[in-house]
């Protein structure tokens, strides 16, 4: 059995691995900032692209930029598919005399749009002197002179999540080029398109390709930098599982003088289902729901206090004046969650009617952690909402079932994925670590667990080589949401970080 780092040696290297100054880190630095038009140019050009699920055409050619993208810098590149799915854009490159393979995976893939809500078109990249909120003006980058002012940001959908980790890996792999240095890895790259929309044919597509996707790490370019700004490594990520509901009132509208406190609404049903499966403090109530969630370990806990205090910085920021539960954010990252993404019932203000609404509509999505299965927590909640009096359907119910049932709710539930945590005591994730260290001149944030849900469990499954996630995004790039954005200094910092993973990696 391979020996195992101690708790205190664990935290020692998550947090103290830095190198200031390093060679390579000063001469990426010095060509990005040759190259910084070329750079937002190429950024510009990939997100244009519509890549959202609603648009097939733009997801499509998105991919074949990309894959035009790898060929022209020499890799052998394949779009690997499945039936009725995007294509994962793969690309290798073998280093001769290298004995490793590291598989960076990012996705190209957007969050649907609602184009009233943004400032800008969402895929007409603007860039900006600052964020929105706090005054940013238009820049033109076009003929703006470099060096690029680096806390500019570039909007449009999909800057943060997730182009710019593929445009990280591009610019990075340009600089080594020039600057003559050979990658110390073989290089493999899997690029999803799907990922926003639950990943449901990426395990099809890599145990298809099981063999040609074979490697000794994979690096997942996904998700924000800790919110103090330092770079952030992650060796986990919460899975997820999320339903829409409707539930029922009746046939029409109803006067509510009338009908009042006669005929049940379904908004005010909605409400009382939320209360029943939340607490106010965040706690999901859902009985046996916490069940299967593995104990955090020492290391963890002990990573997990090494972390930067941010709380304070985020009220204000967010200008909440609570957090729903006490202790820090890792602290709830930590724990599973239920969060409500949205309700609809009726008007409201000025298109407000005194009327009982005929229907209700909740989506929910569940965060899961170790070892939580979807299918689990799906028949959890079913068995509950049973158990609280809900007839659960699956199609709109006709009028025999309207009658026969109280309270009736229809359910559609996504497919989801389960929760990984991996050893972050591996020799692999320690060569990681210190690559990081060499690419930045801030400690490296090391963290157990990102937030946001990212497939990893699926990477695990079929390859069980180790894992580890290197986000380059702001922590408030606005992603998921109108507006999103990019700050430039995240994408510098992003090009050193590609850099020495694939110039300086070895194990």
């Amino acid at each position: 059995m391979r020996p195992r780092l101690s708790a205190t040696l664990i935290v020692a290297a998550l947090w103290g691995t830095i190198t200031t100054g390093d060679d390579l880190k000063r001469q990426v630095d010095g060509w990005r900032a040759a190259h910084e038009t070329h750079i937002v140019a190429q950024f510009d050009s990939l997100l244009r692209f519509p890549s959202v699920a609603a648009d097939p055409s733009g997801v499509a050619a998105a991919a074949d930029y990309l894959e035009g993208q790898l060929k022209a810098r020499g890799f052998d590149v394949a779009l690997l598919t499945v039936p009725n799915a995007p294509p994962v854009v793969f690309g290798s490159l073998a280093t001769p005399g290298a004995t490793r393979t590291v598989v960076f995976y990012a996705h190209y893939d957007g969050q649907p749009v609602t184009p009233s809500q943004w400032t800008t078109p969402p895929f007409e990249p603007v860039l900006r002197t600052g964020p929105l909120g706090s005054g940013g003006t238009v820049v033109d980058w076009t003929t703006a002179k470099p060096p690029f002012d680096p806390e500019w940001r570039l909007y449009g959908r999909s800057t943060g999540d997730d182009k710019i980790s593929e445009i990280a890996f591009l610019a990075a792999f340009d600089a080594l080029k020039s600057l003559g240095k050979k990658p110390s890895v073989n290089i493999k790259v899997v690029w999803e398109g799907e990922e926003e929309a639950g990943s449901p044919h990426l395990a099809d597509i890599l145990r298809t390709n099981k063999t040609k996707l074979s490697s000794d790490l994979w690096l997942i370019g996904d998700g924000p930098v800790h919110q103090s700004r330092r770079p952030l490594l992650f060796f986990g990520a919460r899975g997820t599982i999320g339903l829409d509901a409707t539930v029922y009132g009746p046939i029409n509208a109803l006067h509510d003088g009338h009908y009042g406190n006669w005929v049940p609404n379904p908004a005010a049903m909605v409400a009382n289902l939320i209360a029943d499966l939340r607490a106010p403090d965040g706690r999901v109530l859902i009985p046996g729901f916490m069940d299967a969630v593995r104990p955090e370990t020492k290391a963890e806990r002990d990573a997990i206090a090494a972390l930067p205090p941010v709380e304070d910085e985020l009220k204000q920021e967010f200008q909440i004046a609570r957090s729903e539960t006490g202790g820090s954010l890792m602290d709830a990252v930590m724990r599973p969650a239920l969060n409500v993404r949205g309700i609809r019932a009726g008007k409201v203000g000025g298109e407000a009617a005194n009327a009982i609404p005929i229907d209700a509509e909740v989506s929910i999505d569940f965060r899961l952690v170790p070892d939580q299965m979807p299918d689990t927590v799906r028949a959890q909640v079913e068995s509950f909402l049973r158990s609280k009096g809900w007839t659960i359907v699956t199609d709109t119910p006709d009028s025999a079932t309207r009658r026969a049932h109280e309270k009736i709710i229809k359910i559609d539930w996504e497919k989801g994925y389960a929760a990984f945590r991996s050893d972050m005591s591996s020799p692999a994730a320690r060569a990681v670590i210190a690559a990081a260290g060499h690419a930045s001149d801030r400690p490296v944030a090391v963290v157990p667990m990102l937030g946001g849900s990212v497939p990893l469990y699926v990477f695990d499954d079929i390859f069980h080589a180790p894992l580890v996630g290197l986000p380059v995004a702001n922590h408030d790039d606005n992603q998921h949401a109108a507006n999103e954005n990019v700050r430039l200094q995240n994408l510098w910092e992003g090009i050193d970080a590609y850099a020495a993973m694939m110039g300086e990696l070895n194990w």
